[in-house]
């Protein structure tokens, strides 16, 4: 099967060109660039081969010359975007530099919504990423503690962050589909919710409302999320 390598590699490990030989066409940023264009435009699904090979004007073939797998192609795309992440001079407050890490990293995950699909451990040693994980282990630098536990910070992190975007995605496409509005379908599931309640079978979930009746303010929960995460490493916590 064309593409397909016997054997695992890292398209990192092998050089971009050699010395022989005439130039290459096209770079592997350029390749990157076209795949993360199509990609925005029409999802990552519409993202192929053959589809970046016509993007770039060559033929499908060619394109496996510099890029052998399809996962090699996604794993540019990555650190194509992860080549976005702002990296700032450190602040000295640790908890203050993560939370802008945070929402810098929801920020890029919203210019680019088909990137929480490909939020893999996999594809976090590219060069961009070991360039946005040695910033953020540098901003904790004020953090007692081992560097392990901070990368285990920086993953709950990110994890808390792709969960979250991947939310607020699937439920703004499920919205464009409906024939109704968001708030009609709200009203709706709401008032199947307080008659389920009413029976008195959920007397947990009953005291629960009525602590709390609503509506969520989504972006109160994000940061409690971030703010427990941190309050979980912190040693003055």
């Amino acid at each position: 099967m064309a593409g397909r390598a016997a054997e695992p590699h890292v398209i990192w490990a092998r050089p971009e060109r050699s010395g022989r030989g005439p130039r290459p066409a096209y770079s592997r940023a350029d390749i990157a660039a076209a795949a993360v264009r199509i990609a925005d435009a029409e999802g990552l699904d519409a993202v192929s081969m053959r589809r970046v090979a016509a993007e770039l004007g060559c033929g499908t073939m060619s394109l496996y010359n510099y890029v052998p797998r399809k996962e090699d192609l996604h794993e540019l795309m990555a650190d194509a975007v992860a080549g976005e992440h702002e990296l700032w001079e450190p602040s000295g407050d640790w908890r203050a530099d993560m939370l802008r890490v945070a929402h810098r990293t929801r920020d890029l995950m919203h210019r680019h919504p088909w990137l929480p699909r490909l939020m893999s451990p996999v594809y976090g040693f590219s060069p961009n990423a070991l360039r946005y994980l040695e910033h953020c282990l540098a901003c904790l630098d004020p953090l007692p503690g081992p560097q392990g536990a901070k990368m285990e910070l920086i993953a709950m992190l990110n994890g808390i962050v792709t969960t979250y975007v991947s939310n607020e995605l699937a439920t703004a496409e499920r919205t464009r589909s409906l024939p109704w509005s968001q708030e009609q379908e709200n009203a709706v599931r709401i008032a199947y919710l307080q008659s389920r309640i009413a029976t008195g079978e959920y007397p947990r979930m009953a005291r629960a409302f009525m602590e709390d009746a609503g509506p969520i303010d989504l972006e109160a929960v994000f940061e409690r999320a971030l703010t427990r995460v941190l309050d979980g490493f912190d040693p003055e916590r």
